[in-house]
């Protein structure tokens, strides 16, 4: 299946409980979230680890694709103990868990333990998974990956505590944009609600994921803010705003890559514009962008048609090439979009 439909069915949620309960006691587990792991990723992913390891699941592995540095405001998470390199993660285990990844490209280096594992599971939320798990528990109406990952657990018989419901916590309240985005609806807050009863500290959390930021990180969001550019016309005239940062934006304000992940929330509040976007340099001739949408524009849609994927407020790509040249894709493909009847 693909996320497409509408959601996990009986039986595939029967074969993923089977998948876990019935791994013999030696079994090697290996979790994986996707490169440039997110709050949802890392969230998802360290809650349900903490959750196998209370199942009795002792030879449990957590990493995630590329350099293994962990974003400053997710290394305090309950579970981060799990996590290894990737060329340290298990080459053969006999499950691989995979969290927040709507395709195998999303696992870098680490898509050939897939092949290799006895089973794979891929635990999801976007439209434009792949289906590409032996058993897939997709669903695209879901606000976050944890969701998913909580249905899992529930249906494990794994009791929720506070260390678990931590990263699920963070994983719901990063994809939600702290209960602001379209897909809060009241079966998030009720989780919310059954989170915050284990006694986490949401006020707490809110501050470590979304009011701390070092002072040379400010300097460079308002340089790479005051770059912004205004495009009225585009997406048939439903508006584009948009800016990008480099390596050397990066380098000369002493930051690492993943402060950047945080610019697309003051880009995408412009009145002006229905879609905003973040070109982020990754490598030479290489770009991340990150798009969003406040409804007009299924942005999902223009992420599939260059390469990505993602939800229909919020996907993203890697561009190659020029950056006037993915800027001019990005257009290009917005106005595909805009003008394409949705099926």
């Amino acid at each position: 299946m693909t996320g497409a439909g509408p959601g996990p069915t009986d039986a595939e949620w029967a074969a993923a409980v089977e998948a876990v309960r019935g791994l013999p006691a030696d079994a090697r587990v290996l979790l994986i979230c996707h490169v440039n792991p997110d709050g949802d990723a890392l969230g998802s992913m360290l809650g349900f680890g903490l959750g196998l390891r209370r199942l009795g699941v002792r030879r449990l592995q957590a990493t995630f694709p590329g350099p293994p540095d962990v974003p400053e405001p997710f290394r305090w998470l309950p579970g981060v103990e799990l996590l290894v390199a990737q060329d340290d993660a298990y080459p053969d285990p006999d499950l691989v868990i995979c969290f927040d990844a709507a395709g195998d490209s999303r696992l870098g280096d680490l898509v050939d333990r897939l092949g290799r594992a006895g089973t794979s599971l891929v635990l999801d939320h976007h439209a434009s998974n792949t289906g590409f798990g032996r058993i897939n528990l997709v669903d695209p109406h879901a606000a976050a990956t944890s969701v998913v990952a909580l249905g899992l657990l529930d249906r494990l018989g794994v009791p929720l505590d506070a260390e678990m419901a931590t990263g699920l916590y963070v994983a719901l309240t990063t994809d939600t944009g702290s209960f602001r985005f379209e897909a809060t609806t009241p079966a998030v807050h009720e989780m919310a609600a059954r989170l915050l009863a284990t006694g986490i500290r949401p006020g707490d959390i809110s501050r470590r994921i979304f009011d701390t930021r070092p002072f040379g990180a400010v300097r460079l969001f308002g340089e790479v803010l005051g770059r912004a550019t205004l495009e009225p016309a585009a997406a048939a005239g439903h508006g584009l705003v948009w800016t990008y940062a480099t390596h050397d934006d990066l380098a000369r304000h002493d930051q690492p890559a993943y402060v950047l992940e945080a610019l697309i929330d003051s880009v995408r509040c412009t009145a002006e514009a229905d879609v905003s976007c973040v070109v982020k340099q990754s490598g030479d001739a290489e770009w991340a962008v990150s798009l969003r949408s406040k409804g007009a524009v299924d942005v999902s849609r223009v992420a599939v048609a260059l390469g990505g994927g993602g939800h229909r407020f919020a996907a993203g790509f890697t561009g190659r090439g020029p950056l006037d040249e993915v800027v001019g894709n990005i257009r290009a493909a917005l106005g595909a979009e805009v003008l394409t009847p949705h099926s």
